[in-house]
């Protein structure tokens, strides 16, 4: 069996980048489909937040942002990635890059939320050093939504 290596890029972006648009209109869709009849999908992109794009010879394949909540916590929001490119481990590399974007701007805590009914992106937090924490901001009182957070080292 042959190995290929896929060499992904990850730079910064806007939340007005064509790219980022693209990836978070594709979550919204993807979302709306696991969740039916309920209002689950985030809804416009925040312009506080900080992107990255997961690049593979220059298309776009995936992004997450880093959006500030308080004095150096911040949440990790709009993580997505293509699904012809899940399983190489992008999207840890995205959220490896916000992290250290995080520890680069003196964020010491990040939070983040998923849905009940996405085990991939459980698993990927939880095997990141997430821990669940009880639910925070606009997702309290949201049966469907776990809740994660995790200190980051300086």
């Amino acid at each position: 069996m042959k190995r290929i290596t896929v060499i992904v890029d990850i730079s910064p972006a806007t939340p007005y980048d064509p790219a980022v648009i693209a990836l978070c209109a594709e979550q919204q869709t993807e979302l709306e489909a696991r969740y039916p009849g309920t209002d689950e999908a985030p809804k416009g992109i925040d312009p506080q937040v900080e992107f990255v794009v997961a690049r593979i010879d220059r298309e776009p394949v995936g992004c997450a942002g880093l959006k500030p909540l308080e004095p150096r916590v911040a949440e990790v929001t709009r993580m997505y990635v293509r699904p012809a490119h899940r399983g190489q481990g992008i999207s840890r590399n995205l959220l490896d890059a916000l992290e250290a974007k995080a520890v680069a701007k003196g964020v010491r805590t990040l939070r983040l939320e998923t849905g009940d009914l996405q085990p991939e992106s459980i698993a990927l937090y939880q095997s990141s050093g997430y821990r669940r924490i009880p639910a925070f901001g606009s997702y309290v009182g949201n049966v469907l939504s776990l809740c994660f957070e995790k200190h980051l080292k300086e």
